[in-house]
């Protein structure tokens, strides 16, 4: 972790909200170091959503300046692959389809389409239910198949807004663990929001507390916790040390 991936510069965002003047973010500044998993807590309606659409280039900063790998961001790229709660799979389309969907848009070769796609199946675990519709998939199947199609196009940088936030406790624990298998052998930036401060705390090497109205960085707390991850690791002293620090910055805000 030594250069900066993303670099939000005294970034605000401020849009008009049932007819009033709103500021989402006010002059925030963070950077996410390259093949670091920041995640981002805060109470609702503090501008995490909005922090992660800017990195993403679905919304444009009003102040300050949002960049990638030292370029401004001006838009979608592929450099930069979103994932949604919605799991937004192409519900006529297979697992495999859905995952070579961008690919094939890419005018990708054949045998690499082919090749991306069976090694994304192995790394998500979705070999069995290649030729299976979403209607079929349990949702952790269909986030895990989401998360594929977003690793298919080899983003640098992982976008993640509440990814697991619609599971059951025991899948949400064990995307959790894939999520984490997968950036181990790839190293890719993630950016991750979630209202579980465990989950927070879990995942990441710092967890970015914001505050609201207007959005702001309130407080970055560092995980001083080893890869990989384990069960016991969370039932550890340390960890409930840090978790029961970031929720009092969560929830005790002045």
């Amino acid at each position: 972790m030594t250069s900066p991936k993303i670099e939000f510069d005294d970034v605000s965002c401020s849009f008009e909200l049932k007819g009033e003047p709103f500021t989402a973010v006010n002059r925030l500044t963070l950077t996410v170091d390259d093949g670091e998993i920041v995640t981002l807590v805060g109470p609702s309606g503090c501008g995490k959503s909005t922090l992660m659409n800017m990195a993403a280039g679905l919304q444009d900063p009003t102040g300050g300046e949002v960049r990638v790998d030292g370029r401004e961001v001006h838009g979608p790229g592929p450099d930069r692959g979103v994932i949604f709660q919605q799991y937004a799979l192409f519900p006529w389309l297979t697992v495999r389809e859905n995952i070579a969907f961008g690919l094939e848009v890419a005018k990708r070769p054949r045998a690499q389409i082919e090749e991306t796609v069976q090694r994304c199946l192995r790394l998500v675990g979705l070999e069995a239910f290649a030729d299976a519709l979403p209607k079929t998939l349990s949702g952790g199947m269909k986030q895990r198949c989401a998360i594929a199609r977003a690793y298919a196009m080899d983003p640098k940088v992982l976008l993640m807004d509440e990814p697991f936030g619609a599971l059951d406790a025991l899948t949400r624990v064990t995307l959790q663990d894939q999520l984490l298998d997968t950036w181990r052998q790839d190293a890719r930036t993630i950016m991750f929001i979630t209202h579980d401060v465990e989950e927070a705390v879990y995942l990441a090497h710092r967890v970015v507390v914001m505050a609201a109205r207007p959005g702001r960085l309130f407080k970055v707390v560092p995980v001083d916790l080893p890869y990989p991850r384990t069960e016991a690791m969370r039932l550890s002293t340390q960890f409930l040390q840090i978790r029961n620090e970031v929720w009092d910055a969560v929830y005790h805000q002045h």
